[in-house]
């Protein structure tokens, strides 16, 4: 049920905005009414996590470093394992966001007992998570920025060179008949959008992880394999309806530029399936910030990334310590001394 629930989920949302649609005639409320409530919900999320993260207090530098910190001359550092300043902490941050850097270093342990008197543990990378999880965000960035085209006019250069690079590598691919790609050229469809194929297949490999390994599967939550779901169904519908549809792209980007100038209008002919397209990309913005999701805003504000590890050059006081009443040794045996010299306690002055 924790895989089944949130399939029922993802295709219950796709019926209803194609049954909406189709049905009931609620193009309106499906193409401007959600998307706007979804904006809304993602930007005050988005804000509410934010600040919660930002009052909660860090007293205390606590870095999550490999290397060494600047101390003694003589010791070597590391600064950008271990920074300690603002240009290590940059670039320590750079390394994490585009690249993963974390997950790189994941290791997997493997414990053989042998016969019983010379047991082992061995340790081993796993850059298949993180070459799943880079080609996942990397290809996913693609396609959102790709998408771009629809919401501005005229058009950013970038973003056209984008679709460019994107057609091109295709149809360089298909130049060589890889499979299935000299498919999709006979049967006369545009270009195949590889950023479209790299998502689909990372999702889909991101998915058979948390299903084919027992351990990864035991600790996975309905919370987990929904946003595979959601995002697998975006993508699919995406690619039916440039392949298979053939939607009115004419009328979805006045659709689309209506909302992104807070002029909406909902031109007639457009498909049903672009509604479900869109309900889909509504709830993935709007589950974003209330997921897991929204680690992409919440690693900028993790203390353990965010700051240098300077705790050796620098004290750092803790702003919760309220004033003390220092009482020293001297002051305790004036208040004492003649108790201790009844108790035979030694003292100091007599």
């Amino acid at each position: 049920m924790r895989i089944l629930l949130p399939l029922i989920a993802v295709v219950v949302l796709g019926a209803v905005a194609f049954l909406g649609v189709q049905t009931a005639g609620l193009q309106y409320f499906f193409g401007v009414v959600i998307p706007y409530a979804a904006l809304a919900i993602f930007l005050l999320g988005v804000i509410y996590r934010i600040l919660r993260w930002a009052a909660s207090p860090v007293p205390f530098r606590i870095p999550t470093t490999c290397g060494q910190e600047k101390s003694l001359p003589w010791i070597k550092t590391d600064p950008l394992e271990s920074p300690n300043g603002t240009a290590g902490v940059i670039g320590r941050m750079a390394l994490e966001v585009f690249f993963f850097r974390s997950l790189f270093r994941n290791l997997k342990f493997r414990y053989k007992a042998g016969d019983g008197s010379n047991p082992s543990l061995t340790y081993r990378r796993t850059l298949w998570l993180w070459l799943f999880g880079l080609t996942f965000h990397w290809s996913f960035l693609f396609v959102f920025v790709r998408h771009l085209r629809l919401f501005t006019q005229p058009i950013p250069a970038f973003v056209s060179a984008m679709n460019g690079w994107d057609a091109g590598l295709s149809n360089i691919l298909q130049h060589f008949n890889v499979p299935p790609l000299h498919l999709v050229n006979i049967v006369g469809a545009p270009p195949l959008l590889i950023s479209d194929v790299i998502l689909v297949t990372a999702v889909t490999l991101l998915f058979l992880r948390r299903v084919l390994i027992p351990q990864v599967r035991y600790i996975s939550l309905p919370a987990d394999y929904f946003p595979l779901f959601l995002i697998f169904a975006i993508a699919l519908s995406g690619i039916c309806m440039r392949y298979f549809f053939k939607v009115d792209v004419i009328h979805i980007k006045e659709l689309t530029m209506g909302l992104a100038t807070f002029h909406p209008v909902v031109p007639e002919g457009i498909d049903a399936i672009f509604f479900v397209h869109l309900l889909l990309v509504c709830t993935l913005f709007a589950y974003f910030p209330f997921s897991k999701l929204v680690h992409m805003a919440g690693v900028f504000m993790s203390p353990t990334r965010n700051l240098a590890n300077n705790s050796r050059a620098k004290r750092h006081v803790n702003p919760w310590n309220y004033p003390v009443k220092l009482h020293s040794y001297e002051e305790y045996e004036d208040e004492y001394r003649e108790l201790m010299k009844k108790a035979g306690i030694p003292v100091e002055k007599d």
